[in-house]
């Protein structure tokens, strides 16, 4: 069996072993075929596209699970897209609860069941479910399931099925749940990363322009930077005038925009010396069209049906798409990560597109690296199997885009719960999480979510369980969206109100949470208050050490109450309460009953040490 063949198929392996833990009951598994209809013009909701016995005639035929950039004649596709399935149900038990439950939709979708609405979904990469005891029916049932794609792959890519259950934290426990992430370094833990592009970092564009700035960030409170891929850059097929950083020429070298190998091993050096761990980006599910590769190891390349090599998809046409099948490849990749880490003395990688490349490769990988020093690795990726050998994190896009339905859309705090409890039960035991509310994949957080949502979503992806993320000019509050093909510089004004703001904020944020075991390690509990509909409220808890957490995640101001609970009273002496107010840097003492009260601007929030 093919890796790649393999990698779409893991999810349903995934789905079948997991009844032997819970107890979800498969009734019907609906992949195979299915109809297909693109709708360029929006025109399926008005037109009753999901409507019983309508006129499918001239939909067409498709797999599913897939992309549907792997279907003919839509592989250059974005935008709405409809699905239909009709299945038969032999026998419905009244007494019994039913659900559809989705491995992953990209990207967002509505669903109806025989005409009836039944729910929507936002955000992809999450498994997801609806109950639909009151809509399935014995006999002839019709599913039709509205996918909404933002950009990129989109589709229906992982199984789905009607399912029988009893509690609803059973459909969300899969074989994963019961198994223990890998262990990782403490310094992995307490990692806050900072991203780095080397050629927008600055107008030189240099590693000695980043090791000047070594310094600031340690007393910004940055420990681990990662630099996105420093290598040279293709020319044939070249994006842009710069081309990608993604499209990596030579895997032994090194950009000489950049500067010399001598370079980097004194940026790398002097970033050791102020206690920062240095990750690099590897880019190897692809290559530029003139690696040497190509040239000496044309094998190494997947090709399409007539020979020729083939780019991952139809947007990268910059790359060309390296085959894992190949034992010979595996293993010179392999050398490639060693020879980093011998040679540079690295602390490791984040592995671009990892969920493309196979995870026995990665854990094969894992196992060479850990025989030379202690790294990180994080993948951009977020299957829960890469928890187990190979990585120490994965990309949680799942608390971005609940993050994004919130802010951006009105949706309740509560879609942040979701998310979260998906999380715990989908996910190893231990599992780290890479949190962000902006990377250079995604647009500037103050353009996307405005300047005070820019802030409270930083607060949020800084305080909840997981190892926090920030790309360079964030800090700032810059708002250019640096290209990856041109010769942007990001900004650093750090006079103006916003970016006086910003930095402060960041500041102060990481440097308390350098110095919170709670912030870091601890559990998190949630906090009831009287307006959950707007107010996100949480503690975080290690040993003696209680942290509360409150952010306003609507557009309106709020004078709210949280509830006196357990972790409250453990703290409170003579009927009052010591605090600390992380963002006032404010020490007080107050009654209990005073204490619970708090005023919140749109979008404000609090961070409060509880002695």
């Amino acid at each position: 069996m093919s890796a790649r063949l393999l990698i779409l198929l893991l999810p349903v392996l995934f789905s079948c072993s997991a009844s032997k833990y819970t107890t979800v009951k498969t009734m019907v598994e609906l992949v195979g075929e299915w109809k297909f209809k693109i709708d360029p013009d929006d025109l399926g909701l008005s037109q009753f596209w999901y409507s019983s016995n309508f006129d499918r005639s001239d939909w067409v035929t498709v797999e599913v699970p897939n992309f549907w950039e792997r279907y003919s004649n839509f592989s250059k596709y974005d935008g709405i897209a409809w699905y239909y399935k009709s299945f038969e149900v032999k026998q419905i038990d009244k007494r019994k609860k039913y659900a559809i439950f989705f491995s992953g939709v990209d990207d967002d979708c509505g669903v109806w069941l025989n005409g009836e609405f039944v729910g929507e979904h936002r955000g992809y990469s999450d498994e997801f479910y609806f109950d639909v005891t009151k809509f399935l029916k014995r006999g002839l049932n019709e599913l039709v399931v509205m996918v909404i794609d933002h950009g990129g792959p989109g589709g229906i890519y992982k199984p789905v099925a009607i399912v029988e259950y009893s509690e609803i934290e059973d459909l969300l426990k899969g074989e994963f749940y019961y198994k223990n992430a890998r262990k990782s370094e403490e310094w992995v833990k307490d990692a806050i990363i900072y991203e780095i592009f080397p050629r927008a970092f600055s107008e030189e564009g240099t590693f000695k322009e980043i090791e000047r700035e070594i310094p600031r960030l340690k007393d910004f409170g940055v420990n681990v930077i990662w630099l996105m891929p420093i290598h040279p850059i293709g020319e044939i097929k070249r994006k842009g005038t710069l081309g990608s950083p993604y499209s990596v020429k030579d895997y032994y070298g090194i950009n000489p925009e950049y500067g010399t190998a001598e370079d980097f091993k004194s940026l790398v050096k002097t970033a050791h010396e102020n206690g920062i761990k240095v990750i690099i980006d590897l880019v190897v599910n692809h290559t530029a069209w003139d690696n040497d590769l190509i040239f000496k190891h044309p094998e190494w390349y997947v090709r399409n049906n007539e020979g020729e090599i083939i780019s991952p998809n139809s947007d990268w046409t910059d790359v060309a798409d390296l085959n894992y099948d190949n034992p010979e490849l595996r293993r010179y990749i392999i050398e490639v990560m060693k020879y980093w880490i011998k040679e540079f003395d690295i602390d490791g990688y984040r592995c671009d597109v990892a969920e493309l490349v196979p995870t026995d490769f990665w854990n094969e990988a894992r196992k060479e690296l850990d025989k030379i020093k202690p790294v990180m690795m994080l993948a951009e990726g977020s299957l829960p199997e890469q928890h187990l050998e190979a990585f120490d994190l994965t990309y949680s896009w799942n608390v971005y885009d609940a993050l994004a339905r919130i802010i951006k859309k009105g949706h309740l705090p509560s879609v942040l719960d979701n998310v979260l409890e998906s999380e715990k039960y989908k996910f190893p035991r231990g599992s780290l999480r890479l949190r962000f509310n902006e990377n250079h994949d995604k647009p500037r957080a103050v353009k996307f979510f405005g300047e005070d949502g820019a802030l409270v979503s930083a607060f949020i992806v800084n305080t909840i369980p997981g190892v926090p993320l920030i790309y360079n000019g964030q800090e700032y509050g810059d708002t250019t969206n640096l290209s990856l093909f041109e010769k942007q510089v990001m900004s650093r004004d750090s006079i103006s109100e916003r970016g006086k703001k910003f930095y402060s904020f960041y500041k102060k944020l990481f440097n308390f949470r350098k110095n919170s075991l709670a912030l870091r390690r601890g559990e998190m509990i949630r906090a009831k208050t009287l307006n959950d509909d707007k107010v996100y409220a949480f503690w975080r808890k290690y040993g003696d050490e209680t942290v509360l957490v409150l952010a306003n995640l609507s557009t309106w101001g709020v004078t709210t109450k949280f509830q006196i609970d357990k972790i409250l009273k453990e703290k409170t002496k003579g009927g009052k309460v010591k605090f600390y107010d992380v963002f006032e840097d404010k020490t007080g003492e107050m009654k209990v009953e005073d204490f619970v009260n708090f005023k919140l601007e749109p979008f404000g929030f609090k961070l409060i040490l509880v002695f």
